[in-house]
């Protein structure tokens, strides 16, 4: 099994060469990891070059949010709009196709270098208090390749304003196995539980999962066309695993701690050159968790609270 490895042989540290901005490349052994001023974010993870994330070219934004991490809130806010202390927050409208406010305030931020080795990447940003979101908070977010060579993930969110403030943290990440097509790999999720959502993929109701949002026993891509939050996940060692597996035995999997309840399930038919490509976003709560309260934490003034997430690979019997 091979992959394009162009971004192995071709991404430098520059800085204003990419529309991503600067480049922190991540060694050790046979792993490989891209990660991106933009966002703090993933462009690329790969073993032996085997490609295990989608990846987007040098003057791209990432499509569908591929690799981006997400804070003070993942997926959607109803109209951009809730409340604090009786007074309406107005985010800004971000999906206009659906009228919300999207992946929170860093989407389009620079992250600036807290520190970097050969192995890991430690990057920051602050969102400054503004129109629907009065707060001062920093993102931090560290990118490790371990010792078994899977990628670890931590992102910390930390309160410097003088009033607790409200958060959902995540990440949107796209897995693949080298050119395999996606349609031809299994999902599988460990969720009991779908939220079910409206037209504008907001939740207004949950369910057990059935029929093509059941992942536990696994699901092949080909006839899905889904976009779904899961709960009601199955932690074993304190991790949940979602894993997505080739016909030959080979799997990449997304684990993520007991800090993050849910996770987003997402295969689109629109990513650039890929006939199907699949999210598997990691979450402490769902879309418009500032409305319906569900996953919702706050931060007191002074505190910090880290989530840990990452990604793994196993050769099955094609390696």
């Amino acid at each position: 099994m091979t992959s394009d490895s162009s971004l192995e042989t071709g991404v430098a540290s520059g800085y204003r060469a990419y529309a991503t901005g600067r480049q922190y490349e991540l060694r050790r052994g046979d792993a490989f990891a891209v990660v991106t001023e933009l966002a703090a974010g993933l462009r690329l993870y790969s073993r032996g070059g085997i490609q295990l994330t989608e990846t987007y070219g040098d003057d791209q934004i990432p499509p569908g949010g591929c690799g981006i991490t997400l804070a003070p809130w993942a997926n959607r806010v109803q109209d951009g709009q809730w409340f604090l202390d009786g007074k309406k927050q107005q985010l800004d409208i971000t999906e206009v196709a659906r009228n919300n406010a999207s992946h929170g305030l860093l989407r389009n931020a620079s992250y600036a270098l807290v520190d970097e080795s050969e192995h890991s990447v430690t990057l920051e940003a602050t969102i400054f208090p503004q129109h629907g979101y009065p707060f001062l908070v920093r993102h931090r977010v560290q990118y490790l390749l371990a010792e078994d060579l899977g990628l670890v993930v931590r992102q910390t969110l930390a309160n410097d304003a003088k009033a607790p403030a409200p958060f959902v943290l995540g990440a949107h990440p796209y897995l693949r196995l080298g050119d395999v097509p996606v349609e031809d790999l299994a999902l599988t999720v460990s969720a009991g539980t779908q939220l079910l959502a409206d037209e504008r993929l907001i939740p207004r109701s949950s369910a057990p999962v059935e029929g093509d949002t059941d992942f536990r026993a696994g699901r092949h891509i080909a006839p899905l066309s889904v976009d779904v939050a899961l709960t009601g996940l199955q932690f074993d060692g304190g991790r949940a695993r979602h894993t997505l597996a080739g016909p030959g035995g080979q799997q990449v999997s997304l684990w993520q701690d007991e800090s993050c309840q849910y996770v987003h399930v997402y295969v689109s038919t629109i990513y650039p050159g890929r006939n199907r490509a699949v999210a598997v976003e990691p979450m402490t709560g769902p879309a418009n968790a500032f409305n319906s309260g569900d996953g919702l934490r706050w931060l007191s003034p002074g505190e910090s609270f880290t989530i840990s997430w990452g990604i793994d690979y196993s050769p099955g019997a094609a390696g």
